[in-house]
Order: structure tokens, then sequence, then C-alpha cells
């Protein structure tokens, strides 16, 4: 797409066009919350709120009280609501947190105004994060937290453990991309296509989510479209996948805004420029790149994904300085609608990965 196809696009549809979009994709969403297809979300409370961000702590207050070992900060995405991680009892991965005795804080990302457009890399993957692990240790938890991120998400926890080793006990990246060439990267061709970011991020200083729908749908058709198709068709033989199905596509509808400068550093930076990878993301005043990771490291890959292939990951995962690292491959469910959220939702998911992942957590896997 050429700056003067970006023009006549924007002419056609404009900014404004795109927000309304927005509103009826939630609409959507609301609708399919009236047929019973919402969030069963765990008990939470928040400890903290600041522009951009509410510190999430889950289970009731005796709960928090009787888990006083180990801590796990959720680092979802920016781009759609976080209960992803917490969609209902059977298919919650808070709740898994929570049955293995660990204390679980979620940074939830808050929708800012126009007038915040400033928020960039250095605020979600450094400032923010601190501010949760301040809440946390205000809660009586440790100093050291475990990170888990996914998809985006893990790319702010990968920054936060690379300013910050020693407030981090390991990472998890989640289908994280973190490397991204042409083959690693279903966005490359259009990146390269697209004038610089920045001209769009003015346009709406919040880039509008349904806009990041549009342009992931354009990169990667088979996995935000015929694989969705391809999965209810799957599920209609089984009721319970059906019903996560659509609790999934009902979260697909609940999306907000990027601000300008985030949208414009993570497709510069990152995706045009594979800067984090290089050992050359400016983050403030720090350069960072994977040698600074220097926790524990936990990666989760789907080697069938065109979305975030292992290539994605798994070249970073190899460059940290961490002492114990694990890879772990996900084979992909029924009833998840995005096989990219099945590592959190999918049945399969909750019998076989997760508790490898605990396993690696409480020292019982050596590697």
């Amino acid at each position: 797409m050429q700056a003067s196809n970006w023009n006549t696009t924007m002419g056609m549809l404009g900014a404004q066009a795109l927000k309304n979009m927005d509103r009826s994709r939630r609409a959507r969403g609301d609708m399919l919350d009236r047929a019973g297809y919402g969030p069963q979300q765990t008990p939470s409370t928040v400890l903290h709120a600041e522009p951009g961000l509410n510190v999430r702590r889950y289970g009731a207050p005796a709960d928090i009280t009787a888990n006083g070992g180990p801590a796990v900060l959720i680092v979802p995405a920016p781009i759609k609501r976080p209960y992803i991680w917490d969609l209902a009892p059977e298919v919650s991965v808070v709740r898994r947190w929570l049955e293995r005795g660990w204390r679980v804080y979620l940074a939830e990302w808050v929708a800012l105004p126009d007038t915040h457009d400033h928020f960039g890399l250095d605020d979600y993957g450094d400032h923010l994060l601190a501010a949760c692990r301040r809440a946390i240790a205000a809660d009586g938890g440790p100093e050291q937290v475990v990170l888990a991120g996914h998809s985006l998400g893990g790319i702010l926890a990968a920054i936060h453990g690379c300013l910050h080793p020693d407030a981090v006990s390991a990472t998890m990246l989640l289908e994280s991309p973190l490397h991204f060439t042409p083959a690693s990267s279903c966005f490359a061709r259009l990146i390269d296509a697209t004038p610089h970011a920045r001209p769009i991020a003015d346009t709406f200083r919040q880039v509008p989510g349904v806009f990041l729908n549009m342009m992931s749908a354009m990169a990667e058709p088979q996995a935000f479209q015929w694989e969705r198709w391809t999965d209810r068709w799957l599920s209609m033989a089984d009721p319970q996948a059906m019903v996560t199905h659509m609790r999934v596509e009902r979260w697909t509808h609940d999306e907000f805004p990027l601000p300008g400068r985030l949208f414009t550093e993570i497709v510069e930076s990152l995706y045009r420029r594979d800067a984090f990878m290089q050992g050359k993301l400016a983050v403030g005043s720090r350069t960072i790149g994977p040698h600074d990771l220097r926790s524990p490291l936990l990666s989760v890959v789907d080697p069938r994904s065109k979305l975030i292939p292992p290539d994605a990951l798994i070249p970073f995962h190899d460059a940290t300085s961490s002492p114990r690292k694990k890879v772990l491959h996900y084979q992909g469910d029924v009833g998840v609608n995005l096989q990219h959220v099945g590592v959190l939702v999918g049945r399969s998911a909750h019998e076989k990965i997760w508790p490898q992942i605990f396993d690696w957590l409480d020292g019982r896997d050596a590697s």
C-alpha cells in the first residue's frame, strides 16, 4: 500500500468512519454477551489505577492471605481486553495459577483519551509495569515476580525483563513475536509496502482497534478468517467446544485503540527494523536486546502457526542470556476460534501445556 493509496483509503473511509466501525464491533460483542457468550471471570480487585492501567489482583482476600508464595504478573497484548486469560472456569489460565497456590496479578491496559497519544514502549514496557510491581509489593507480594506475556504482551514482558532483571524471577513468552523477517512475520510484505507509520498514527492519535483488525486480516487471512470458520465447523459436534469458540468470538469484538506513539514504535522499531532482536531497541535512555534478558525463560510456540511461526520467537529465545531455558510446542485445539489464543483457552493446552509450565516453574523440570 503506497502513500497515495493510503491517502485514497483514508479519503474513502476517514478516521471517523473507522471509529464508527469500532463502535459497531463493540455492539456485536454486546449482542454476544446477551446471548450468553460473555466471559465468566474470576473475582478480582483493582489495587492501583492510573492513565492507561489498572493493576488487578485475582482471588478473594482470604485466598491472597493463604497464597503467600510466588507471584505472577500477567501482561496481555495492549489491543484487546485481557479476559482471554480468564475466559471461563474450565479454560482460565488465571484459575490454573490460583489452583497452584500462586498470587495472580494482571496489568489491565485501559483505553486512553486522544490527549495521551504520546504513550509508547517506554510507558508500557517500563513505567506501567514498574507501577504493577510496586502495587504487588504494597499488597504483600514478593520482590521478584514471574512475567507472563502473550502475543504483543510478550514483547512488553521481555522489554521489562531486560530493563529490570533483578525484579523478574522468570519470563514466559507465549506465541510472542520478537524476531521480524520476511520469513518470520506475516506482516512483512504489508509493512514494506506501507509508508511510515507516523502519519497513520497522527491521523487517528489513538489508532482504532478495527484498523488493526483489518490490517491483521489482510496480512494473514488464513489465521484470521479461514481457520476461524473451520474451527466453528469442527466445533459443531462438541457443545463445550462451541461455547468456548463463541466466547472467543465475543472477545475478538472487544478491542480498544493503541496510542499513536506506541503504534508507530511497534511498526517501525519492531516490525520494520527488528531492533529488539538486533540489540538496538531504544526504550527511554536505554538500548536493549535479547542478551539483556537474564531471567529463566520459557517460550511456547505453535509449529503450525503462520501468524507467529516459531522463527518469530525461537531465535530471540536462543539469543538471551537466560541461565535456564525451555521451549514448549503447542499443537492446537478445536473450539478455540483463533489458534493464536489456543494456548490460553484450548482444552489440550490446559491438559498438557500448562502442567509442563508449572513443573518448569516449580523446578521439577531440570531443563
